[in-house]
């Protein structure tokens, strides 16, 4: 079996406090908390009512409308995630600020 390298670089950031490096960052740094109530499902008779939800979020920043009605959630996270670092490959950066 050939052995493939893999690099995980992180700079595809989707969090309750930023979309994207610049913006998690900048959250981090001032003390920006993600957790807040819960907006996306209803929460009664739930144990709690707050949690990190990534709400600055449009999959069509990520992808073709088409694609994006097409797909889940979790998909539209999992592509947005990939596409800083696959860019940083194709451009041959190396490392990451």
């Amino acid at each position: 079996m050939e052995s493939r390298r893999v690099v995980i670089t992180g700079i595809g950031v989707l969090a309750p406090n930023g979309v994207g490096k610049d913006a998690f960052w900048a959250a981090i740094r001032e003390g920006k908390s993600g957790v807040r109530e819960i907006t996306l499902f209803e929460t009664t008779g739930l144990p709690t009512n707050v949690a990190g939800e990534v709400t600055d979020f449009d999959p069509r920043d990520f992808m073709p409308p088409r694609l994006a009605k097409e797909r889940g959630r979790t998909s539209h996270f999992a592509i947005a995630a990939s596409r800083p670092g696959a860019a940083a490959r194709e451009t041959g950066r190396q490392g990451v600020a």
